[in-house]
């Protein structure tokens, strides 16, 4: 990796005004900007994205900031371009990296910056210089941690094609989906974070191509740090080079991947504390928003989770039944089923209210529903036999199947009102 740096802000370390009585009480000091532009084979677009950019940030950012080119492995003659445009305009650098890969590019200077704020835009410009200010105001005054662009949060206008649109909205769903996102675009080419908060992070990340952005976000999430969103102006680049298929395969290999790396616990990292705030009593509740939102995320996921179950535990009695009375295969059915619901409920379901929570106590708790599931279905599927003596193991599991949706209800209600209730600190 090789740095080029030129001009008034040439420096890898920022040197923002200090008090006249050279004391820094938080909050007074000016935080420091780093802009990064991830490019490969742009040497047309690269111009004018960064003089139109240069521009505006001498006009109108009140930070001091820099602009860094990351060339990831460019054939053509874009590094030379970049390097041209730092010998040509203050505050602008060049960094070239031998590997092709946006989330490498990224994760490589980002690592590296000694800027307070790091930022990140695509090439092209598709996403409207207006929305700047707003992504980095949050991060400066400390209000958030990180910030993304939105071309689906209310008030932002995008054009784009119909194919795009609905890829996007698709792979947006099945984050929220399989993870429980509360962002709402993640993979909008404009995107902030606080460096003090983005390290750690990095130090997890794994992609080094267009499922970067994803990875970073759910791990954010995932450690409670506040995402700010920004509804964007967006416009397609009909020229855009991204392989639509070959990038989908990469993003849903990447979801299971960070799905397992959440349930192993390996995706927690030491993030900087977020103070309470001034105002917050221990007794506090969530706010009525906040509270809709989580137990709608809860009640999403736990009735996934419960099919996934219900599903699971009806092929195995039917595996079961084969060797085995219907007690004893319903038993062994149970049992299982509930080992795996009740770990997956606890790592995905209840993730936030379970953090005081052990796996001891979930399962304790777990155990206790197990008994009356066992009764509940036992005596389903046995009044069945005896009302339909000649009935087949395949009616059994209907009947099995039903009476676990009756369970499954009286499982959330227990665990989310008893074993999985959020706890506060006096």
């Amino acid at each position: 990796m090789t740095h080029t740096f030129s001009g008034l802000r040439t420096a890898r370390s920022f040197q923002p005004p200090a008090p006249a009585d050279g004391t820094d009480p938080a909050g007074t000091r000016t935080p420091t900007v780093e802009i990064v532009i991830p490019v490969y084979n742009e040497e047309r677009a690269l111009p004018g994205c960064v003089r139109t950019l240069h521009a505006r940030l001498r006009d109108e950012l009140p930070y001091p900031w820099r602009i860094t080119v990351a060339d990831n492995a460019s054939a053509d003659g874009t590094l030379a371009v970049a390097r041209e445009l730092a010998e040509e305009l203050p505050g602008v650098g060049v960094v070239h990296l031998d590997r092709k890969g946006r989330g490498l590019a990224l994760r490589t200077v980002w690592a590296s910056s000694d800027a307070e704020i790091v930022v990140y835009m695509d090439v092209d410009l598709s996403t409207g210089l207006d929305g700047l200010l707003p992504l980095i105001a949050p991060l400066a005054s400390g209000h958030s941690d990180l910030a993304i662009g939105s071309r689906l949060a209310s008030g932002a206008r995008t054009v784009r094609g119909l194919r795009r649109e609905l890829i996007s909205r698709c792979y947006n769903a099945l984050i929220r989906l399989t993870h429980g996102a509360r962002f709402s675009d993640a993979q909008c080419g404009f995107k902030a974070a606080r460096t003090d908060v983005l390290r750690p992070l990095l130090s997890k990340t794994e992609d080094d191509a267009w499922f970067f952005d994803t990875e970073l976000l759910l791990l954010a999430e995932h450690n409670g740090l506040r995402i700010h969103e920004v509804p964007v102006d967006w416009v397609e680049d009909v020229d855009t080079r991204v392989d639509v298929v070959g990038t989908a395969t990469d993003d849903l290999k990447g979801l299971w991947r960070m799905a397992r790396l959440k349930a192993s616990g390996a995706a927690r990292v030491p993030v900087p504390a977020r103070p309470r705030p001034a105002a917050e009593h221990p007794d506090a509740v969530l706010a009525p928003d906040a509270d809709r939102s989580q137990l709608a995320w809860q009640i999403s996921c736990f009735v996934v989770i419960g099919i996934a179950s219900t599903v699971g535990q009806a092929l195995l009695y039917w595996l079961l039944r084969g060797w085995w009375p219907p007690a004893a295969a319903n038993f062994g059915s149970l049992l299982v089923l509930t080992l795996l619901n009740t770990e997956a409920n606890r790592r995905l379901t209840f993730r936030y209210a379970a953090d005081g929570v052990g796996a001891g106590r979930a399962h304790l708790g777990a155990g206790a529903l197990f008994v009356v599931g066992y009764l509940i279905t036992s005596a389903a599927v046995l009044v069945f036999r005896d009302a339909v003596p000649d009935a087949s193991a395949a009616a059994e599991s209907l009947v099995l199947a039903v009476s676990s949706v009756l369970v499954t209800g009286i499982r959330f209600l227990v665990l989310r009102l008893a074993v999985f209730r959020r706890r506060t600190s006096v």
